[in-house]
């Protein structure tokens, strides 16, 4: 499957002006595993003069005589340095005009000897600095990198002239993955995928949503079946502890007490846990959209979909799936609009910018027993947006719009001259016109789809 180079602009402008600026570049490019870092940087480089090279987990001495042979066959010249500084003494002296250098993984090598980080500084203080060499470094271990890389304690610290942080994409690229697939398969992709690059190509966009589940979540071969399993294990030393803290909040449990309960972790111990989980962007800790900077009412939610549909469809389930892979495809199917719904809020809320403009602040809110799923402000012009996420079809709109408005009620947010918006985004509704009439803004799939440029589709 050819891939897909989709919502990269931004970095790759970045990478191309400091390539452009003709002065010697140090670019450090992190994130965790499956954003497309390493085709970021292929598709960067593709064009120009390049070295590109991926460590591996081995002896030093083993790599760096596996890097010279790499790059002599590469350029064809005779490289006989001994040290990392007498090669890339020879690199620059042997390789004439604007060169990228780029190392993948490079924490696999400061995993091996923590003293490279400090080779590599010398040799950009004494060697590269200065010359016509564009030099990357690209890292999937988040917690090495910041600490060994990025963190100001390291040897690089001020060395860097770019770095970038490789996130998932947005929500509305996914549809340039499958141009045939309706608003609501994208909704159900998002809820299975969630935004990762690695992960939607894994979909087929020739066939549905339905088929793609059983031919790879369902499919002890096909890398969705484990790769949970495996990204734990390769990133962190503890994955069984990780694995019962995030099974722990997508069971419902929120608080650092209620989790260190259920996980079996201690308490004094968990935030170290929790905030590691929080840089891989597998949970987040939010907070009601209104309260003040200082205010510590903070909840823990599940954050990746793809870790959410695993851990409620895969994991539980193994023997199901190799036995009987289609029957266990039903029971997903049936059970689905159940675990549609947070998936649905979440997608609403990463793509309200397209679908209502104008506010600075998108988030939900709660207080003791009332919960409402989206609520946005604009502090300049007082203007607050409380919404409802309904994944379902025929939905009373007048009756939701009464609900929120009473719920809305109860938010003190700049209560004397705000604004009060209301809107529901539903699958369909029932009484859409007379809803619309009282002043209420009302989202149908159709009116999602056409917000973020989807043109109506079955498939």
């Amino acid at each position: 499957m050819i891939l897909k180079f989709i919502d990269r602009e931004e970095e790759m402008n970045a990478l191309e002006s400091a390539y452009r600026s003709g002065k010697s570049e140090l670019f450090i490019i992190y994130g965790r595993r499956r954003m497309g870092k390493t085709e970021l940087v292929k598709k960067f480089a593709e064009e120009k003069k390049h070295f590109y090279f991926l460590a591996k987990q081995q002896p030093l001495e083993l790599e760096f005589a596996r890097f010279r042979e790499k790059l002599s066959k590469k350029f064809n010249i005779f490289l006989e340095g001994k040290s990392w500084e007498g090669l890339f003494q020879e690199i620059t002296e042997k390789i004439r005009g604007r060169l990228v250098i780029i190392i993948d993984e490079f924490p696999f090598w400061v995993m091996k000897d923590r003293g490279i980080v400090s080779e590599f500084q010398y040799l950009w203080d004494e060697i590269l600095k200065g010359r016509d060499v564009f030099l990357v470094l690209l890292g999937s271990y988040m917690s090495l990198m910041e600490q060994e890389v990025l963190d100001y304690k390291s040897p690089l610290f001020g060395r860097r002239t770019g770095q970038i942080y490789l996130k998932s994409m947005d929500v509305e690229h996914i549809s340039s993955f499958f141009p045939m697939y309706s608003v609501e398969n994208i909704v159900k992709t998002f809820g299975a995928l969630d935004t990762i690059p690695y992960y939607l190509m894994q979909f087929d966009p020739k066939i549905g949503f339905e088929r793609n589940i059983l031919g790879t979540f369902l499919n002890k071969i096909n890398p969705l079946y484990q790769d949970a399993e495996i990204l734990l294990g390769i990133e962190l030393r503890e994955p069984n502890t990780y694995f019962n803290i995030i099974k722990s909040v997508l069971e419902g449990s929120t608080k650092i007490t209620e989790i260190a309960g259920k996980s079996k972790v201690d308490v004094t111990n968990l935030p170290k846990y929790m905030n590691v989980l929080v840089k891989l962007a597998l949970v987040e800790k939010v907070k009601p959209i209104t309260s003040s900077p200082k205010e510590k009412n903070y909840l823990y939610v599940l954050k990746d979909n793809y870790f959410r549909f695993w851990l409620t469809y895969v994991y539980p389930y193994r023997e199901e799936i190799e036995e009987t892979p289609k029957e266990h495809l039903a029971f997903i199917l049936k059970s689905l609009p159940g675990y549609m719904g947070p998936v649905f809020e979440e997608f609403i809320r990463k793509s309200l910018t397209r679908l209502v403009p104008g506010f600075t602040k998108i988030g939900k809110w709660w207080f003791r027993d009332n919960e409402i799923d989206i609520v946005a402000v604009n502090e300049r012009t007082n203007r607050i947006m409380f919404g409802e996420c309904k994944w379902q079809d025929n939905v009373d709109a007048e009756k939701t719009i009464r609900e929120l408005k009473e719920k809305a009620g109860l938010v003190e947010w700049n209560r004397k001259g705000r604004k009060d918006i209301f809107a529901v985004f539903a699958k369909s509704f029932r009484n859409k016109a007379e809803a619309k009439k009282r002043g209420a803004m009302l989202f149908d799939l159709g009116d999602i789809g056409s917000s973020l440029g989807i043109k109506p589709k079955k498939t």
